[in-house]
C-alpha cells in the first residue's frame, strides 16, 4: 500500500477537512529478531483473519472524533524489512487520534494476527 496515495485519496473527501485535525499512522515491518528471545529471524509467515481487522477497523472507526480509518494486512510469507501492517487513523484531536490507534494496533494484532517466525 503507497500510504502517501491513500492519505491524499483520503483528502479529496468534501468533509475530510472539517473532520480531520491529525492522522496518525501505523507501518508494521518484519523484524530481523524474535521479539521473545532476539534470537535473528530469517522469514516469518503471516496469517491474517481480514474478516476480523474489517470488524476491527469498524468499531474503532466509531470511536468518538474518529473520522476514517485504513486497515491493510499483508498475508503470506515475508522477509526482514518487509512490510506487513498499515494501519491509518484520522480524526479530530490527537487525544482521540492517540488513543485509537495504540487500541487499534494492539486489537489487531491480538486477535486477527497469526505468525510463525523462522530463526537463524
Amino acid at each position: 500500500m503507497d500510504i502517501s496515495k491513500k492519505i491524499s485519496e483520503l483528502k479529496q473527501d468534501p468533509e475530510f477537512a472539517k473532520n480531520v485535525g491529525m492522522i496518525l499512522i501505523h507501518n508494521g515491518v518484519v523484524r530481523g529478531w524474535s521479539r521473545g528471545t532476539r534470537e535473528e529471524v530469517t522469514d516469518i509467515e503471516i496469517k491474517v483473519d481480514h474478516e476480523k481487522v474489517e470488524q476491527i477497523r469498524k468499531e474503532h472507526e466509531a470511536h468518538p472524533g474518529i473520522y476514517k480509518i485504513v486497515a491493510h494486512a499483508n498475508e503470506g510469507m515475508f522477509k526482514p524489512g518487509d512490510d506487513v501492517l498499515f494501519l491509518i487513523v484520522a480524526g479530530d484531536i490527537r487525544e482521540n487520534v492517540k488513543a485509537c490507534l495504540s487500541s487499534l494496533l494492539d486489537t489487531v494484532k491480538a486477535e486477527a494476527f497469526a505468525k510463525k517466525e523462522t530463526l537463524a
